[in-house]
């Protein structure tokens, strides 16, 4: 299957892009993150985990005080279906990000980045980018960004990249334009708003183009 590596890229790519002035919802989290728990639960994982109207997301996109909502629900579902896959790890590790339980976060990313230092598809670099940015450790954070910037296509994929962008496919038929290398950009915007919390610094707002210092040297 082409862009073998880019499955955990697109699984990035579809969670929802916080806003930094994304509203906050009225009421008590109770209310407003109600949720069907037992069907949720019952989800295979492809449907708890990437469909947007019927899995976690859904209760993530009520508002900030769903967030850790949404993360317990991640975590309760992996312990169920003793399933710690990459990206419910990662996607658990996001939301506790996002609600500032910074060391839950990193525990769980550290966990969804695998072992051992091959990375084709940079995932390891932007995990190691993503801890950084959470441990507030500004050189590691520009070392790791170094190295996905140097990542190369791996070899045999049929992957044209464009004036430094490439194109692929969902699964679901949706073609998207993303930058080279993927989560540069959310790199980018973790350096460029590094005094921010890292739901906004993760935000659309945070990843305009800026000259960043050559991935060599």
């Amino acid at each position: 299957m082409p862009f073998r590596f880019l499955i955990p890229v697109l699984a990035i790519a579809l969670l929802p892009l916080y806003s930094a002035a994304q509203p906050q919802l009225q009421g008590t989290a109770s209310v407003a993150c109600a949720h069907d728990r037992a069907r949720l639960l019952a989800l295979d994982e492809h449907s708890f985990d990437q469909d947007f109207s019927g899995g976690w997301r859904a209760i993530a996109d009520k508002g900030e005080e769903c967030e850790l909502v949404a993360a317990d629900l991640l975590r309760d579902y992996r312990q169920l279906h003793k399933n710690d896959s990459t990206m419910l790890l990662w996607h658990e590790g996001q939301m506790r990000a996002f609600a500032g339980q910074y060391a839950q976060a990193i525990e769980l990313m550290r966990r969804s980045r695998g072992p051992g230092d091959e990375d084709k598809g940079g995932w390891k670099a932007y995990v190691d980018a993503t801890v950084a940015f959470l441990d507030r450790d500004q050189a590691a954070l520009e070392t790791a960004r170094r190295r996905l910037a140097a990542l190369a296509p791996p070899p045999g994929e049929k992957l044209v990249i464009k004036d430094g962008y490439f194109e692929v496919k969902t699964p679901d038929g949706q073609t998207l334009s993303m930058r080279w290398p993927p989560n540069i950009d959310v790199v980018e915007g973790l350096q460029n708003c590094f005094d921010q919390p890292y739901k906004i610094a993760y935000a659309m707002e945070c990843r305009t183009e800026k000259t960043q210092p050559a991935s060599g040297g």
